[in-house]
C-alpha cells in the first residue's frame, strides 16, 4: 500500500541512519517545514529526500527530473528564523520508491512504496561480505585519518550489517551516481560487497594521490535510531 510523501529534490542522496543539517530559504520548502511543524506532536514529520537527476535545487529551470528511489528523512530540529527561513536537522530513516507524482500542493508530493532491506542473516555470503567491507573500511578510516588527522565517521563502526552498509555508502568519496547505486540496492549483501568494491578503489585512489581526500572527504554523522 502506498503511502503520500512530501519531497524535496536534492543533488545528493541521502541515507538511512545519516544525520543532514539543512538551511530551509526557498518558499516550497518554508511551506513544506510549516506543514509539518503544524502536525500533532505524535505525528512522525517526515519527507522524502531524492536526487536530482536534470535540473538544478533552486533558480527559474528547477527541478527537471528525479530519482525514483529516495530516502525518508525524519525532522528531529527546527530552528526558525525572524526572516521565514529554517534550519533543520533531519536523519535518514528508511528508503522508499516513488510510484506517482503529486505536484498539487505548494511543494512535489509523491505516492511511495517503502523499500525493505532484503537479505537475512541466514544468507551464507553475508558473513563473509560484512567481514571484508568492516577491515576494509577500519583500514580507509586508518589512512584518511593518517592524511587528515580527523576520522570519517563519528563513532564506532557498525556491526550491524544493514548500517554498516548505509555507513560505508554514506562515509566514502563517490559519485552521485555511484551512491544512488547503493541505495537502489535492495540487498544487503550485494550493498556490502558493492561498497567494498568502490572502497577498495578509493584506497587505491589515496594512494597514488595522498591529497585527493583532503578536498572531498566529508565526516559522516551516524544515528540508528
Amino acid at each position: 500500500m502506498s503511502e503520500l510523501l512530501p519531497l524535496f529534490p536534492l543533488n545528493m542522496v541521502l541515507f538511512p541512519g545519516v544525520i543532514m543539517p539543512l538551511h530551509i530559504f526557498e518558499g516550497r520548502y518554508r511551506s513544506l517545514v510549516r506543514d509539518l511543524i503544524a502536525l500533532p506532536p505524535e505525528t512522525a514529520r517526515e519527507f522524502g529526500v531524492v536526487a536530482i537527476k536534470v535540473g538544478y535545487e533552486v533558480g527559474e529551470r528547477g527541478v527537471q527530473t528525479i530519482q525514483r528511489t529516495g530516502c525518508a528523512a525524519l525532522v528531529t530540529e527546527v530552528t526558525a528564523h525572524p526572516d521565514g527561513t529554517f534550519e533543520i536537522i533531519v536523519v535518514g530513516r528508511r528508503r522508499f520508491h516513488v510510484e506517482r507524482l503529486d505536484p498539487t500542493a505548494d511543494y512535489l508530493r509523491a505516492d511511495v512504496q517503502w523499500l525493505p532491506d532484503t537479505n537475512g542473516d541466514e544468507d551464507a555470503g553475508l558473513d563473509s561480505a560484512v567481514m571484508t567491507a568492516r577491515e576494509l573500511f577500519e583500514s580507509y578510516r586508518t589512512r584518511v585519518h593518517e592524511l587528515r588527522g580527523e576520522d570519517v565517521l563519528d563513532g564506532p563502526t557498525p556491526s550491524d550489517p544493514v548500517d554498516l552498509s548505509y555507513t560505508l555508502a554514506a562515509a566514502l568519496v563517490l559519485s552521485l551516481a555511484e551512491r544512488q547505486a547503493l541505495l537502489e540496492t535492495r540487498d544487503v549483501a550485494a550493498r556490502l560487497r558493492l561498497g567494498a568494491q568502490l572502497m577498495r578503489a578509493e584506497l587505491r585512489a589515496i594512494t597514488a594521490i595522498p591529497s585527493l581526500p583532503a578536498t572531498s572527504m566529508a565526516r559522516t554523522q551516524w544515528s540508528p535510531n
